[in-house]
C-alpha cells in the first residue's frame, strides 16, 4: 500500500534489507516541505541493494546493484543473527 503524503522511499524496496553505503548529510524533512509546513533536517543514507533481494530469482544479474538515498525516519535497523560463539 502506498502511504498518504510525500515518500522517498520507492515502494519496491519497501522490507528490503540493504547495505548503507555511505551517510549524505542531514536535509529538511520532504514530509514536512511537501505540507509548507518548518522541516526539522535528518539524516540521510545512500542504501545499496543487490538485485537479489530487490527482485528474487527473477533478477537477471543477481550480484548487481541499486542505490537509493533514503531518510533514516524510514529506514529500520536489522536484527543481528545470534553469534555461535561462546
Amino acid at each position: 500500500m502506498m502511504p498518504p503524503g510525500h515518500v522517498r522511499a520507492p515502494a519496491y524496496l519497501r522490507g528490503k534489507t540493504g547495505e548503507i553505503e555511505r551517510v549524505l548529510g542531514e536535509f529538511p524533512n520532504p514530509e514536512q516541505l511537501a505540507y509548507n509546513q518548518p522541516a526539522e533536517k535528518r539524516a540521510l543514507y545512500r542504501v545499496r541493494f543487490t538485485m537479489a533481494e530487490v527482485w528474487g530469482a527473477e533478477a537477471e544479474t543477481q550480484t548487481d546493484t541499486i542505490d537509493a538515498e533514503i531518510f533514516a525516519h524510514w529506514l529500520e535497523p536489522v536484527a543481528e543473527e545470534p553469534s555461535d560463539a561462546p
